[in-house]
């Protein structure tokens, strides 16, 4: 079974400069449960497809599988997804042996930034960029399929 170690933050600083790469991404879930969720993406030229099981109390761990799937194949499952399709810019930066990835949410959620960077293990030790602010870890506001049903822009700050 695959597990994903993850941890979430939101930005607290310019972090543009540092990244390698930024790739568009757009998703949408054909299933988005509170046990599991089943996700299309593209991303650039890629498409894929992702099941997620629920995450565990503090947030960090979760089942995920994920297989690539021709683009044409991800576009039509598109058309196929809730309502609530994702948009963002997917930036890409190293920072010491971790690969963060920060997503800046276009759309409905514009205005969000969260990066993420996955682990080997819940409570490996990792380098912290400057520009990392407030964790979210665990906080199912900042989960992509909640943002689907419910949009940053909608939220009482």
């Amino acid at each position: 079974m695959a597990q994903e170690i993850e941890r979430k933050f939101l930005i607290a600083g310019d972090f543009r400069g540092e990244a390698t790469e930024a790739t568009h991404v757009v998703q949408g879930y054909l299933s988005s449960a509170e046990e599991h969720t089943v996700r299309v993406r593209i991303s650039g030229k890629r498409g894929y497809i992702t099941v997620k099981g629920a995450s565990d109390p503090s947030g960090i761990e979760r089942f995920e599988w994920e297989k690539e799937i021709p683009v044409t194949e991800a576009q039509d499952l598109l058309k196929l997804c809730k309502p609530g399709i994702i948009e963002k810019t997917r930036y890409k930066i190293k920072c010491g042996k971790h690969l963060f990835e920060v997503d800046e949410f276009h759309g409905e959620n514009e205005g969000l930034i969260i990066a993420e960077v996955e682990l080997s293990s819940p409570d490996e030790s990792f380098e912290k960029p400057s520009w990392l602010g407030k964790e979210v870890t665990g906080d199912q506001r900042y989960y992509n399929s909640y943002l689907s049903r419910n949009p940053y822009s909608g939220w009482k700050c």
